[in-house]
């Protein structure tokens, strides 16, 4: 579940937001705004701190305001405390966060729950959301996230204090921050969803997800919705979801059909 717990004291669009698992209100948290020794005007001087203020993306001598969800309180708090120190940034308390005008979600993946927490975000007309991401398991789910309005995207390993102003700043300006080699996949993936949608028999193994398949090879192997649930520790809700975006796509009749297709053509 994303954590987004108040520092100091300390929450999911594939298809849409049914894929979600999580049931909670995501909530951003933030600490009280404070500034780290040495970091603060105390340490430039007052010019020093009305230049960075008037540096701030889209409000002349004002700061950035920013709402950061995590996906568990230690990663919340680094990130929390990388900008916390920078009077370009004024992170957001609980109650103004919808007001943020930058989003920053912090994942080791984009899930059912982060997926969720996302398309929540994307209605949100006040906001732009970026992605503090470990790692994306294939195009699609990058390409998931980028359909639920994420318009930046940083790895984790890359996200120290400079790089994360970076991003809030290009947000706030309104540009799109996508690493070379995650463009060149996501580029990737459209262009083979595409071939198959010109030719549906011209199928190839990226035609399913790994998740998609391994439902698929479950289903092959005559389990039901709730023993596909528990061997994958997805709910029935998200089996059933994952299942029927494969039947639909595939211009497919039933699960029987879809097993018989993955099968002839070696998907699974």
């Amino acid at each position: 579940m994303l954590h987004t717990d108040l520092i100091g004291t300390a929450h999911p669009c594939g298809t849409g937001a049914g894929t979600g698992t999580g049931t909670g209100t995501a909530r951003p948290s933030v600490p009280p705004q404070g500034r780290a020794p040495g970091r603060g005007p105390a340490a430039h001087g007052p010019a020093h701190a009305r230049a960075a203020h008037d540096a701030a993306a889209g409000e002349p001598g004002g700061r950035v305001t920013v709402a950061v969800y995590a996906s568990d309180p230690v990663l919340h708090v680094g990130i929390v405390q990388q900008l916390r120190q920078r009077p370009e940034v004024e992170l957001v308390d609980d109650a103004h966060a919808h007001e943020a005008r930058v989003s920053l979600v912090a994942v080791d993946s984009v899930d059912d729950e982060t997926t969720a927490l996302l398309y929540r975000l994307r209605h949100n007309s006040a906001t732009r959301t970026g992605l503090v991401v470990g790692t994306f398991d294939s195009g699609d789910a990058l390409q998931r996230a980028i359909e639920c309005g994420v318009t930046a995207v940083l790895r984790r390993t890359e996200a120290d204090q400079d790089r994360l102003l970076r991003l809030v700043l290009a947000m706030a300006n309104g540009e799109g921050v996508l690493p070379g080699d995650l463009l060149a996949k996501l580029l990737d993936h459209v262009g083979s969803l595409q071939r198959s949608a010109l030719d549906p028999h011209a199928a190839s193994l990226s035609t399913l997800t790994p998740r998609e398949a391994d439902m698929l090879r479950l289903v092959s192997e005559g389990l039901d919705t709730a023993e596909i649930a528990r061997n994958t520790s997805y709910s029935e809700r998200t089996v059933k979801n994952v299942l029927h975006e494969v039947i639909t796509r595939l211009q497919l009749r039933n699960r029987s059909h879809a097993v018989g297709y993955a099968l002839r053509n070696g998907l699974i």
